[in-house]
């Protein structure tokens, strides 16, 4: 037996998300479905973590169990001539059979990209959130730090987020970099990066959603906090489009590291 660690970057415009759910579109079931065509193996893969319908990944990571002798060098090239254009595996490795990668994973980081101007990105219209009036950044900064550290983010989580969850997460990192597009439309792509220990349930498209009111001028800084305090997601923004989203990164120890 052989425990297989995958790396997969995605397009997740077209997919109902990564979990396979029957009948639906899912980048689970396409990864699981060229790997059964290529080793005729019905396995199932584990995740660093499940992304929603719309949602992008950079830096995925997957494992599976498999009896498969296939040499490392030639799995990538080998799946990805099983899925479609949006989908490619990039990296294999072999790990201990005891590496998950959803348990093992100590960090991860997810970036948000908003683009402020006049007109959208044609060509990055599915990767990017366009607001055309314009942000206070430094506000946004500044209300963005209040969320770093250990924290109860219930106010930033879905109601739908299982009740026997925990809601305590912890924030490593949490900044706004600035991209300018167009200086003379004043035009800008703004990532804004948050690494952690965990993500809840649309956590990082609340604190977006809250955080572009913050840049709006509707709310100040300083109700990042009191909205994290109150610990009612009624007092929170809405949620982001899904679209912004990206899993940028998944970070392991040095026994368990990623390809």
């Amino acid at each position: 037996m052989r425990n297989i660690c995958m790396t997969v970057s995605y397009d997740g415009t077209a997919y109902n998300g990564f979990q396979v759910q029957p009948g639906l579109n899912t980048i689970q079931g396409h990864l699981e479905h060229s790997i059964k065509l290529l080793t005729g193996e019905d396995l199932k893969i584990t995740a660093s973590g499940r992304t929603d319908a719309g949602v992008h990944a950079r830096y995925q990571v997957f494992n599976f169990i498999t009896q498969s002798q296939i040499p490392l060098k030639n799995w990538c090239l080998a799946v990805n001539t099983r899925l479609p254009d949006d989908i490619r595996v990039w990296s294999a490795m072999e790990v201990p059979l005891e590496f998950h990668s959803r348990r093992s994973a100590k960090r991860k980081t997810y970036r948000y990209t908003i683009r402020h101007g006049r007109y959208p990105n044609l060509f990055l219209r599915h990767l990017e959130y366009h607001h055309y009036a314009p942000l206070d950044v430094e506000a946004m900064r500044e209300g963005l730090q209040h969320l770093v550290g250990e924290h109860d983010f219930t106010s930033y989580c879905s109601p739908l987020t299982a009740p026997e969850k925990s809601r305590i997460r912890t924030i490593y990192e949490a900044r706004i970099e600035c991209e300018p597009v167009d200086p003379a439309w004043n035009s800008y792509a703004m990532h804004i990066y948050l690494t952690g220990n965990g993500f809840l349930y649309n956590m990082v498209r609340i604190i977006v959603g809250t955080l572009l009111q913050v840049g709006q001028g509707k709310r100040s800084s300083e109700e990042m906090r009191t909205i994290l305090e109150g610990k009612s997601r009624k007092l929170a923004g809405p949620t982001a489009v899904a679209h912004g989203l990206m899993l940028w990164e998944v970070f392991y120890d040095e026994q368990a590291n990623s390809p």
